[in-house]
């Protein structure tokens, strides 16, 4: 690639499977782009194919933070037989809920080779059921090279 020039690298990725809750997957991400370091200036996308978990980017130290959000999430979205669809479990409908208010793609700007992160900032897969299995994600780096 020459210096300057636009570039593209688009890649999918499997999560591991995690337990319901708020897990940090910053590492995984990084660990899977290694081209992002070609990168001056750009943005990563991280689209996640699913609708029973979402993403977010919150504090990356204090485990505290992850279980009050996942707790408040509970709270505020519970399982019940309220819901009307429920054909995979109790936990089915509350699952979509929390996905399209978390959200379930994520842009971050690159400078340098790295993500613009702030210091106490990590990437979260938020797993929203019971069990939901691996996790497919599409990461997408748009920029111009070094």
């Amino acid at each position: 690639m020459k210096t300057g020039q636009f570039n593209v690298v688009q890649k999918e990725i499997n999560l591991p499977e995690v337990t319901r809750g708020c897990h940090i997957i910053t590492k995984i991400i990084l660990q899977s782009l290694p081209e992002l370091k070609n990168f001056k200036f750009g943005t990563l996308n991280i689209f996640l194919q699913h609708t029973s978990a979402s993403l977010t980017i919150n504090e990356n130290v204090c485990s505290d933070v992850r279980s009050d959000l996942e707790n408040w999430m509970n709270s505020a979205i519970p399982e019940g037989p309220h819901w009307e669809h429920s054909a995979e479990g109790a936990d089915d409908m509350p699952a979509h809920i929390k996905s399209s208010v978390m959200g379930v793609s994520l842009d971050i700007p690159i400078n340098n080779g790295s993500l613009c992160l702030g210091r106490w900032q990590g990437i979260y897969l938020n797993e929203h059921r019971g069990y939901g299995g691996s996790r497919h994600v599409v990461l997408t780096i748009m920029g111009t090279m070094k």
